[in-house]
Parts: C-alpha cells; sequence; structure tokens
C-alpha cells in the first residue's frame, strides 16, 4: 500500500463544488470514480482545499491510498485518459503513508478576476466576473492594507461555517489592473467559508467611493457579516497555489 498525492486543475463551471455533494455533480466524486475506473481499486480521495459551486483550481491538492503497481509520477497520465476535459492531474508523487496535507502548516493563494469595461466580453465570462462600474484601484488597495496581518475575520464569513475560529491570517493581498482586468491575489494560511468573495465584495465598494477605505478597518473590528459587503460570484475566483510545509512555517514568514 502506497500514498498518494494528486495535484488537481479543475473549470469548476459544471460542479457543485469539489466536496460530494447530494444536491450535484462535485469534482471529488468525479475523481473518485476515474481513479477507481483506471486502478480497479475502490478509490476515495481526501482533498485538501473544498473550493466551493462554481469555483476554479490550477493547483489543488488531494492524497489516497492504493496498491496499484503503476509508478506514482505516471497516475497522472493514467487517470487524465479517462477524466472529462475540464478537469486535470497535473502532478502524481509518492509521500509518507502517514502524511496528510492538511495537518500540515500551508499558504494558499487565491485570484479573483474581474472583467472591467463598459460591456461584458462572453470569452471570459466562465474565469471573470463582469463590473462596468467606475473603480479606483488605488482605494481598493487602501482598504485591502487593512486586512493583512493576524485577524478575527467574522465579518467576512459566510453563515454556515463550521470553523472553531475565525482567526485568519493574510500574508499578502495584491491588486493589479492590466487592461480590462483587475486581479485580486490573496496569500493566507486558510480562508474561512466565502471569504476571499466577501473581501471582494468589501473591497469594490471602496473601488465605487460607497465608502472610504477606512471602512474596512471599521468591519474588520464589528466582528459582523451584516456590516461587510456583498459576496461577489464565483466565477471569477481561482485557487491557484498551495504551498505546504510540513516542519512548520518558517520563522521569515
Amino acid at each position: 500500500m502506497k500514498r498518494i498525492m494528486l495535484t488537481v486543475a479543475y473549470d469548476g463551471t459544471n460542479y457543485c463544488g469539489w466536496q460530494m455533494e447530494p444536491t450535484g455533480l462535485s469534482v471529488e466524486e468525479v475523481l473518485n470514480k476515474a481513479l477507481s475506473k483506471r486502478l480497479n481499486e475502490d478509490i476515495r480521495v481526501k482533498g485538501v482545499s473544498r473550493t466551493d459551486s462554481g469555483v476554479h483550481a490550477l493547483a489543488n491538492l488531494c492524497i489516497f491510498d492504493t496498491e496499484t503497481p503503476i509508478p506514482p509520477e505516471k497516475i497522472c497520465f493514467a487517470v487524465n485518459e479517462v477524466l472529462p476535459e475540464d478537469i486535470v492531474v497535473r502532478k502524481s508523487e509518492e509521500v509518507p503513508p502517514d502524511f496528510h496535507p492538511r495537518k500540515c502548516d500551508s499558504l494558499k493563494t487565491y485570484e479573483y478576476t474581474l472583467y472591467h469595461d463598459s460591456l461584458p466580453n462572453p470569452l471570459v465570462r466562465h474565469y471573470t466576473t463582469y463590473y462596468y462600474r467606475r473603480l479606483d484601484v488605488q482605494k481598493m488597495r487602501e482598504g485591502a492594507a487593512y486586512l493583512i496581518g493576524e485577524h478575527d475575520f467574522s465579518s467576512f464569513c459566510s453563515a454556515g461555517s463550521q470553523a472553531e475560529t475565525k482567526v485568519r491570517r493574510i500574508t499578502a493581498l495584491e491588486i493589479e489592473e492590466e487592461g480590462t482586468r483587475i486581479c485580486f491575489r490573496i496569500t493566507g494560511t486558510g480562508f474561512l467559508y466565502n471569504m476571499v468573495r466577501i473581501i471582494v465584495g468589501t473591497l469594490l465598494r471602496t473601488g465605487t467611493g460607497f465608502w472610504p477605505p477606512e471602512k474596512v478597518k471599521e468591519i474588520l473590528e464589528a466582528k459582523d457579516r451584516q456590516a461587510a459587503g456583498p459576496k461577489a460570484p464565483a466565477e471569477g475566483l481561482c485557487l491557484v497555489e498551495i504551498r505546504l510545509f510540513p516542519e512548520g512555517f518558517p520563522s521569515s514568514l
């Protein structure tokens, strides 16, 4: 028996999220079926990040145990033969039998992309959120600065979260504008339910001038979901990287 870790990319448009749900088809379910078929075993993967319905990923991680004779680095090629085009295993590797990525310290990076123009572009509708109102990117950056560091992010968490604590640490929050696209790149040690999408929805209100940048500090301190802005749509969000630190975070972090 050996333990395999997969790096998985997917277009979340047609899925109810990563985690198996009775109400729709999940990425996890499709992976389980494809791996079971290709390896001729009953496979049940355990994922690291439970992305929501419609959210995309470039590098989500999951593990499973198997007795297959297929070399670990070749499993990605084998399973991709039976996966749909919108799910791709980008890497497969063997890890220690007791290894679990959820038990490691980690940094996750999400990108949220806006398509900002007078009219929408149908060719990018699945991977960006269309926003037509005038935005002041510098004001959004000023508001974002209040979120850097370790805070109680209760104001930025949707109801239904099962997290024992709402304290999280954001290590970087960058907002870049290029042509018709505005990208929010957020890195942290963990994220609450809908946290990134609520952060984006809140910063958009500072970008339109509806709130001044310092309002973000008040929202953070309120620890009340009703104080924050609306949740941004799912299609603009993508999990782009998960960095694992099995021995703990470096002191320089």
